[in-house]
């Protein structure tokens, strides 16, 4: 029988393949099931996990032929990761990924390094803990400069910790891992950070390896203030067909299956503390969880180009991989995202943004036991959708 760190889609497969080019820091329960696998040398991001040991399906999507190719890309180097840290925002007066004054085209689009191929630092690590930390400087669109300090803590949760997180009792049938990252961004400047001359934010991005069958699911805020504003933004990339997104009755529903590029975002009026995802084909459920703070909270809008009001920003937001226009595609894989409200630090001051992904495989009754305690939702409501 062949070895699981020769059948591709397995953690240990994965794991096999990561340790050949970077150094790895693998966090494990006791049994040795529920596992994740960090990479310090990319920030620190969680590149993969499973449920089951070596053996078990790897939950991240990861870019084996860039690795592969030692290869340094202008732009981005997409590794790959269910868990990386970037900084918000994206586009805007304020971007943190365009040099000043020049047009925001993808040909001048560029990640900062210390959020693409620099490594952060190890500051502890543990069976079941690890933390990191890295300070640099960044220059947003307008010229200003801001001095950036990150402290980045990834835990594995027990089962106790995964009952006490969902409020309720995981069924013993089912194979699970759950991790929380606590993510502090620091004003290391002389200088606050203020709506005038721009404010960052904590952006958590988890690409997730799609199939046919993975459908997104994210429930937003009904009733009152909310009825204001849309629930969900479309048309990052422009607008999302009706066969890919579908929006009732406090849920909204996006196709990921890796074949067509569009991104959807939730605004905090609307934002609950939960998204979720289901692939069918691998009956693999997904939840992301993140810090939603009380009260009217602004949010920086990552959109290129001119904007109305850069603080007009999103929670959460999905994505979904596909060919761009001259047919070529990075994927393919899916994202779930969130994101801090923009930071207004003095000098010295902090805020922390802390995120939740929980990864359940097993018998889709018990499965649906939990999509109907977290979303109200049925398993068959969630593979029927589309």
């Amino acid at each position: 029988m062949a070895s699981d760190r020769n059948i591709p889609g397995t953690f240990g497969y994965d794991l096999n393949f990561l340790n050949r080019y970077k150094e790895t820091l693998v966090l494990s329960d006791s049994e040795g099931l529920a596992q994740v696998v960090i990479v310090p040398g990319w920030q620190a991001r969680v590149m993969t996990s499973t449920a089951g040991g070596p053996d078990g399906f790897s939950f991240g999507w990861i870019n084996y032929q860039l690795i592969t190719s030692g290869t340094v890309n202008k732009h981005i180097n997409a590794y790959g990761g269910e868990e990386r840290l970037w900084l918000g925002p994206e586009g805007g007066p304020f971007s943190i990924y365009f040099q000043p004054g020049v047009k925001q085209e993808f040909s001048n689009w560029q990640v900062p390094p210390e959020l693409d191929t620099v490594a952060f630092d190890l500051v502890l690590a543990g069976a079941n803990r690890a933390a990191f930390t890295k300070n640099f400087r960044l220059v947003n669109y307008s010229g200003n400069i801001l001095d950036v300090g990150i402290e980045r803590t990834i835990e594995l949760l027990g089962k106790e910790a995964i009952k006490q997180a969902l409020g309720m009792e995981i069924p013993d049938s089912l194979r699970g891992v759950a991790y929380q990252s606590e993510n502090v961004l620091i004003n290391k400047g002389k200088n606050a950070w203020t709506k005038e001359k721009g404010m960052l934010s904590v952006w958590m991005l988890s690409m997730l390896t799609p199939s046919p069958e993975v459908t997104v699911f994210i429930p937003y805020k009904q009733g009152g203030e909310a009825e204001s504003k849309p629930p969900v933004r479309d048309d990052y990339f422009g607008k999302v067909p009706a066969d890919r997104l579908m929006v009732e009755n406090g849920m909204i529903w996006f196709k990921a299956d890796g074949k067509y590029r569009s991104k959807i975002g939730i605004p905090p009026d609307r934002a609950q503390k939960y998204a979720g995802s289901y692939d069918a084909r691998n009956k693999v459920l997904t939840i992301l969880w993140c810090d939603l703070p009380e009260g009217k909270r602004e949010y920086v809008n990552s959109k290129w180009g001119d904007q109305e009001n850069p603080f007009d920003g999103d929670v959460i937001n999905a994505y979904n991989d596909g060919p761009v226009e001259d047919g070529t595609q990075m994927g393919p894989f899916y994202e779930l995202e969130s994101s801090s409200p923009a930071a207004s630090l003095k000098p010295g001051e902090s805020l922390t943004h802390r995120q939740r992904i929980f990864h359940f495989v097993g018998n889709e009754e018990q499965l649906s036991r939990i999509t109907m305690k977290i979303f109200g939702l049925s398993l068959d409501e969630i593979k029927t959708r589309f």
